[in-house]
C-alpha cells in the first residue's frame, strides 16, 4: 500500500505541477502571506507531498496492518474534504469560513483524532493546490500536536477521576 499510494500522490502533485507550469505558471507562496517573507515555490510538493504520502501509509499499515489499510480510507477522505473546502473557501476570498471552519476543527478534536497520519495526508494534499505543498504540511503538523493533546487528554482526565472514586 505504501508505493500504491506514495506513487499515486506523486503522480496527483506532478500532474497538478505540470498543468500549473503551462497554464500560468507554478506559484510560489510567502510564509505568512507576507511578501517580505521568503516564497516557498509549489516545485518542493515533488518532495514533500510524495514524502507525507510515505510516512503516513507507514504509520497506518503499522496501526491495521497491510491487509486492512483501507479502513484508513474515511480518515483521509475527510481530511481531503476538509482541506479542499479551506482551500475553495480561501481562493473565494471567504477567510471568515476558513475561520470558522478551522475553530469547528479543533471542536472536533475532542471527539474524533484528527492527528492520525491519513487525516493529516489528506488535509494537506487536499489545500495543497491553492497553498502549495509547505504551509499546508507545516499546518497539519500542528494540528497533528494540539488534536492528540484535545483527543487524549479528556481522556486521560476521565481515566484519573474514575481511578480516584476506586
Amino acid at each position: 500500500m505504501r508505493r500504491q499510494l506514495t506513487f499515486a500522490v506523486a503522480l496527483a502533485t506532478g500532474l497538478m505541477l505540470a498543468w500549473q507550469h503551462l497554464t500560468t505558471g507554478v506559484p510560489a507562496h510567502h510564509l505568512l502571506a507576507r511578501a517580505d517573507m521568503p516564497a516557498i515555490s509549489n516545485w518542493w510538493g515533488v518532495i514533500l507531498l510524495p514524502l507525507l504520502a510515505w510516512v503516513a501509509a507507514s504509520r497506518v499499515e503499522a496501526r491495521y496492518g497491510a491487509k486492512k489499510a483501507f479502513a484508513a480510507a474515511p480518515g483521509f477522505a475527510g481530511g481531503l474534504l476538509f482541506g479542499a473546502a479551506v482551500a475553495l473557501f480561501f481562493s473565494l476570498g471567504r477567510t471568515d469560513l476558513c475561520e470558522y471552519l478551522m475553530q469547528g476543527l479543533l471542536l472536533l478534536a475532542f471527539f474524533y483524532p484528527i492527528y492520525r497520519s491519513e487525516t493529516l495526508l489528506g488535509f494537506a494534499f487536499g489545500m495543497s493546490y491553492a497553498f502549495g505543498p509547505v504551509l499546508p504540511v507545516l499546518v497539519a503538523c500542528v494540528l497533528a500536536v494540539g488534536g492528540y493533546v484535545l483527543y487524549q487528554l479528556p481522556r486521560v482526565l476521565w481515566s484519573a477521576v474514575k481511578a480516584q472514586k476506586r
